[in-house]
Order: structure tokens, then C-alpha cells, then sequence
């Protein structure tokens, strides 16, 4: 028997576990801007350990196993070592120890049994490394994607597994002081930033964190870390245009290990987890601890350790130098700067610039005034395309958000201090916003108003997760109440008259547009549901503060649904598929334009069908340009009757505002938010709550 890849497949899974899949370090690299998690080993560390005990290169593919291991029969003789989490392992019934190769000859079995008390995660390596289809430069699986490792699925029983039969040095022992210590009172080093006190949190939120054990919530995976814990104070009311509550930002990159409070719920990111969304990270876990958030099960609890980003271990370190045998955080303290790294003003003088920490990896440049500006997105644009185009050494990401650009580096290569002085000296070179002209091309999509799929969603909320939300029973109703429309209708016409501006790319995983109407007239402003659903459909489509957003695929979600449309992914990549590029699987691009045509819901799952195929032509594209000075001047001649409309639209929020004050839906925030992670919410993007 051979894998999907043509190779022998010498290994047998006589038993797959609950949770085992193909991985490789450092994963799926290079695609955050477009929604693309890295995924790869939860625990890097005792991962790339085994492939050192059997003389693999540090990259090369084995498996993950969660909570309990498979039975594998090996075909052919092989070395193998298993690590991570304390379990018994056995061949063909005796016990062999963890963190040793193994060697085995043909015919021979090995058994991974169920995780004890400590840990959640348990790594194999095998001599050679293990073969599998590589998907947009890697094999490991993303789950939720249906793509990498085995067609994007965990192991099950009767699956055949292929070697790659690469280079190996001498296997060895990994010492004692090499291997990583477990616990279930986990201490983690975090840098402060990007977004703390005092602007988005008080200074007793930020001692409240730094200072209290937090609880790993049952309902955690490799998307996030869910946690419990006190309730935030915070430092402002609501987050205006993105949102009624004081968590909700604007659209900006979020960092793996980024404590990600949605709501007042936090959780710590994974390497599955979102790159794009609107909520607050108050502190981020240094590179080189993040191999503990795969170790992490529930029931135990954490403590962050503020650490200086300057003072943070090499994120390559896989011996002593990585600390990782110490249950302690060994700390003198944190940065004292709120995680703002420093401040400019871009070259005209008239718009503020803000260096913010992500990690010991990351820098979010920020533009202006938390506010809807496409002036900043402009801004942004040009910072993006300058670095983009000179490439430093050790650069590994750029992210841009509404008014924001996160720019990843490997800390190794580029410091962060020297980043900062770099940028800054970018900024000073940059051209006046106003002069952006770009490529826009305007995507003209099919939309199933209020799509029986929808229907389906809101109708599955009510039912397991909330009945009494103030967007219940039906979306489209909300939106034009939050709004002061006089009817649904005027809901339908705003929506198929807009022209919306893709802003960012990945707001809920791949290729999924955050847009905006170019018209603010059109901009329909509502809030995301509290707590999120737990199940949209793929391609459903959604409102969440000022934006829209056609969702990637399958899964959590909170915008307020509009209609459904055909795929912005291209599952069926490399073949052609009518309005995609051969090059890429995603559909739309930055400044793309998106306007909608009205299809049935019958029409609409034909022409779903047609593009799974690789066939049909629901999607035209037509190609042009976006000129920021254009658009200003049609913002300038439009003015008067803009404001009108904008203060009619605002008064309306205000009311539904004191509606919900009056019900006590913002004090039940931390309730409802409870009550989800009880009913199996999974973490979603940028609209999980709030």
C-alpha cells in the first residue's frame, strides 16, 4: 500500500487516539496576512526534541498526539522517539522509556498510552522523518482548513503512513536537563503590549493579571487557551465604531501567544489561532515559553511573569539556554512602558505614529486615532510596500490591519530595538497619504439574502446557546434598528448599493475579507453576538461593527449575518478554478472591491457546487484603481448629506444603547460570556463576543 503521495507507506495506525496529527516545526510560514495560522507542534520544544533524539533536522514532520497515543505496527525496521507529556509507551507490550531513540524492527508495535496528570501533548519523531502532501510549504494539518498532514484530518484507524527517508545523524539521548518540566501550576513569561493600561486598561486590570492564578478552561484547543478569571475593569466605556464593548478595537494582527481578551473572557492564542481581529492583547508569551501553551490542560492554572522582551531567551534554544527545566520564571520585572516601544509623526507632521510590543517577535506600528480613516489604511499601505520591497534579513511577516501593520521578525536577527529604529527611519521616507493610487479590482459576488443556512445558525443559537439576545430572532432586523432604517428593505437596498473596500485579509481565517462600504452612507454599524455562536456556515455573510465579512470556512462566528455566498477559497488548489489565481487559493486581495448581486438560495448552491468543481462564472472581476485623493473629494462634495445620514445612524445605536443598559445586558457580559464556554464554543477570529 502507498500514501496519497506515491510512497511505500510502511506504518499502520491500529489505533488512531482521539487526537493525533502530522506536524512539521515551524509550520505553515509566510501566510498570516491572508488568514493562515502556521499550526505546526502546539509544543515546539519536546517536538523538534524528538527529531534530535533520532537524528532528524529540528523540521522535520512526526506526529502530535493529544491526550492519548495511537498503536502504530511498523512494516520495515525504524527509529523512533516519543516526548512531551509523561505516558506509558510499549513495544509489542513492554515498556520502553520517553525521551530515548527507540529502535524497531519489522513487524514490531508501539503503543502511546493516555496522558496522566501532567501535560496534554505527547510528540513522536521517526528516523527520516514522516511523508506527507505539502500545502502552501508545509505538512502540517490544519484541522478547521482541511488541508496539510493527511487531507487535513487527524489519524483514524487503517490509515497508512509513508516515510521521506531524509538525512539523519546519530540518534541520541536527550538528557535530563535538556527536557522540560511539567507541572499543573504553570508560570509563563510575558511581555507587556501590545494594547494595556491606561488606554484600553486600568492599572488595577493589569495587577489583577499579573497577579492572579488563572484557570484553564475545559474548552481550550490549538486555536486558544481559554482562561478564567476576574473581570476586567476597564478603561474606557465601549470601542466606538468597532464595537459596544470597551474590548473592541479596530481590525489589527494578533500574535500566537497574545492574551486575547474577548470580551471579558481571555484566552491565550494558538498556533490554529486567528491573525486577524478586534479585541485587546494586554500581554504576549515570549517565543521561547510558548511551547508550554501545548502542555496546558484544564484544571491547571497560570500565572504570567512580566518579563524585559531584551532579556527573553533565544527562541531557538532547545538545550539548558532555554531555561525550559525550571518550573519558575526567573524575572527581575517587565518593561515599564505599557508595551508602547515608542512614538513618531509621519513625515507631513499630521498624523501620530505608535511602535507598539507584540512579543519578543513582533512590532505593531499603529496610525492615528482609534477610528475608521482610509487615510490610515493608506498609511499603512505605503509602510507595508516599503518594507515588503527592500526585505530585510529576518523579517518573517507583515500583517496589516484597519490602521495597523504588524511586522514579525525573527528575534534572532532583527532585536526589536533595531526594528524600532528601522521603522522609524521607513516612516520619515514614506510619500503623503493622499498620493496612494493602487490596483482595486471590483469582485462582483453573488449574495443569498437571509440564506436558509443563516436561518439554520441564528436558529441552532437560540437553542443551545442564547435564546434572549437583542439580535435574536432574526439578524437583518437588528441591523436596521441599530441603525434607525425604516424598514428591512432598506437594509436590503444599503447593502447591494455598497461598494466595500477589502481592508484585511484572514478576519476569520483564509482569504476572508474585513471590508467597508466607500460610501459612509452605507456603513452599517452593529455589534457581534455575546457570546458567539458556535456554528456558521462556510461563506456565510456578516456585519460586525463598521465592517463586513464573507467567512473562510466552517465554524464559530458573531457578525450579525446578512446573506450567504460562493467560496473565497480555493480548495481545489493548484487545479484552475474559474476567478482564482493559479498561484494562490484565495480569491480577493487588499483594496479589492466588493459589490453584490441578488441570487436565490437555490441559484446560490449550484453556483457553490460549480466552484468545488473548478467550474462556472459566478464570481466577474473587473480590473482598475483606488485613488485616495478621488475619494476624498467624493467624501467633500457628499459632506452635508453624509453627516445627516451618519447622525441619524448614530442616535440610532445610542438609543438601542440605552435599551440594552436598561435590560442589563452589559452587566450579564461576563455571564453570557460563562455560559458559552459551557455550551462548547470553540475560539473563533475577530467576532468570537462582543
Amino acid at each position: 500500500m502507498t500514501a496519497p503521495t506515491g510512497k511505500p507507506a510502511p506504518v499502520t495506525v491500529l489505533r488512531s487516539g482521539p487526537l493525533t496529527t502530522i506536524q512539521d516545526w515551524p509550520g505553515r510560514v509566510g501566510y498570516w496576512k491572508v488568514g493562515v495560522p502556521p499550526s505546526g507542534p502546539m509544543d515546539d520544544l519536546s517536538f523538534r526534541l524528538a527529531n534530535l533524539a533520532v537524528g532528524n533536522p529540528e523540521t522535520a514532520a512526526g506526529l502530535e498526539v493529544t491526550l492519548m497515543g495511537p498503536a502504530l505496527r511498523f512494516d520495515e525496521p525504524a527509529v523512533v522517539a516519543v516526548t512531551g507529556a509523561p505516558v506509558t509507551v510499549t513495544v509489542n507490550g513492554s515498556t520502553v522509556p520517553q525521551w530515548v531513540p527507540v529502535h524497531l524492527s519489522a513487524g514490531d508495535v508501539l503503543d502511546v498510552g493516555a496522558v496522566g496528570t501532567l501535560g496534554m501533548r505527547v510528540y513522536m519523531a521517526i528516523g527520516g522523518g514522516l511523508d506527507a502532501e505539502e500545502y502552501l510549504g508545509s505538512r502540517s494539518t490544519f484541522t478547521m482548513g482541511r488541508f496539510g498532514g493527511l487531507d487535513g484530518r487527524p489519524l483514524a484507524t487503517g490509515d497508512r503512513l509513508a516515510l521521506l527517508g531524509g538525512e539523519t545523524t546519530a540518534p541520541r539521548r536527550i538528557l535530563n536537563e535538556e527536557q522540560p518540566a511539567f507541572t499543573n501550576t504553570w508560570q509563563l513569561a510575558v511581555t507587556v503590549g501590545p494594547h494595556g493600561a491606561p488606554e484600553f486598561f486600568t492599572e488595577t486590570d493589569i495587577a489583577d493579571l499579573l497577579g492572579t492564578a488563572y484557570e484553564v478552561h475545559f474548552n481550550s484547543d490549538r486555536t486558544g487557551i481559554r482562561l478564567i478569571g476576574p473581570k476586567p475593569r476597564w478603561a474606557r466605556n465601549d470601542g466606538g465604531e468597532a464595537g459596544l464593548h470597551p474590548s473592541n478595537i479596530h481590525d489589527t494582527a494578533y500574535s500566537v501567544g497574545a492574551l486575547d481578551f474577548t470580551g471579558d473572557t481571555p484566552i491565550l492564542l494558538g498556533p490554529d489561532g486567528p491573525s486577524l481581529g478586534g479585541f485587546v492583547c494586554p500581554v504576549t508569551v515570549v517565543t521561547a515559553q510558548r511551547w508550554k501553551l501545548g502542555q496546558l490542560k484544564p484544571g491547571d492554572t497560570i500565572r504570567f511573569v512580566p518579563v524585559r522582551s531584551e532579556e527573553t531567551a533565544s527562541p531557538k534554544e532547545i538545550g539548558p539556554a532555554r531555561r525550559a527545566g525550571l518550573v519558575e520564571v526567573l524575572s527581575a520585572g517587565g518593561d515599564a512602558d505599557n508595551g508602547i516601544l515608542g512614538t513618531t509623526t509621519t513625515a507631513d507632521g499630521t498624523t501620530a505614529v505608535t511602535y507598539r510590543r507584540s512579543g519578543d517577535d513582533n512590532i505593531l506600528v499603529e496610525y492615528g486615532d482609534m477610528r475608521l480613516d482610509l487615510a490610515l489604511r493608506a498609511r499603512v499601505h505605503a509602510l507595508s510596500e516599503r518594507i515588503a520591497a527592500e526585505k530585510p534579513r529576518g523579517l518573517v511577516d507583515l500583517t496589516p490591519g484597519i490602521r495597523s501593520l504588524q511586522v514579525k521578525a525573527d528575534p534572532d536577527v532583527w532585536s526589536q530595538k533595531q526594528m524600532l529604529e528601522w521603522l522609524v527611519e521607513c516612516e520619515s521616507q514614506l510619500p503623503a497619504a493622499e498620493e496612494l493610487v493602487v490596483p482595486s479590482r471590483t469582485v462582483h459576488l453573488p449574495l443569498s439574502w437571509d440564506d436558509p443556512s443563516t436561518r439554520e445558525a441564528i436558529e441552532r443559537y437560540m437553542l443551545g446557546v442564547r435564546s434572549d439576545a437583542p439580535w435574536c430572532p432574526w439578524n437583518i432586523e437588528f441591523i436596521r434598528r441599530m441603525n434607525g432604517l425604516d424598514s428591512v428593505d432598506d437594509v436590503y437596498r444599503t447593502v447591494f448599493d455598497a461598494s466595500y473596500l477589502v481592508l484585511g485579509l484572514g478576519d476569520v481565517y483564509l482569504g476572508a475579507p474585513v471590508a467597508v462600504p466607500l460610501d459612509p452612507r452605507h456603513r452599517l454599524v452593529t455589534t457581534k453576538y455575546n457570546p458567539a455562536r458556535t456554528w456558521t456556515p462556510e461563506n456565510a455573510v456578516g456585519i460586525g461593527g463598521a465592517y463586513l465579512c464573507i467567512y473562510g470556512m466552517e465554524g464559530p462566528g458573531g457578525y450579525q449575518f446578512v446573506g450567504r455566498t460562493t467560496q473565497v477559497w480555493n480548495h481545489r488548489h493548484p487545479q484552475p478554478t474559474p476567478g482564482f489565481d493559479p498561484e494562490h487559493p484565495w480569491l480577493l486581495r487588499f483594496f479589492d472591491r466588493i459589490q453584490w448581486y441578488p441570487v436565490s438560495a437555490e441559484e446560490l448552491l449550484d453556483m457553490r457546487a460549480d466552484v468545488a468543481a473548478g467550474r462556472g462564472d459566478s464570481t466577474r472581476i473587473v480590473d482598475g484603481v483606488f485613488s485616495l485623493a478621488e475619494h476624498q473629494r467624493f467624501l467633500d462634495a457628499n459632506a452635508e448629506d453624509i453627516a445627516a445620514r451618519r447622525a441619524a445612524m448614530e442616535a440610532a445605536r445610542a438609543e438601542e444603547r440605552r435599551r440594552w443598559s436598561a435590560r442589563g445586558e452589559f452587566a450579564a457580559d461576563s455571564a453570557t460570556t460563562a455560559a458559552a464556554a459551557d455550551h462548547g464554543l470553540g475560539i473563533d477570529s475577530e467576532e468570537r463576543v462582543a
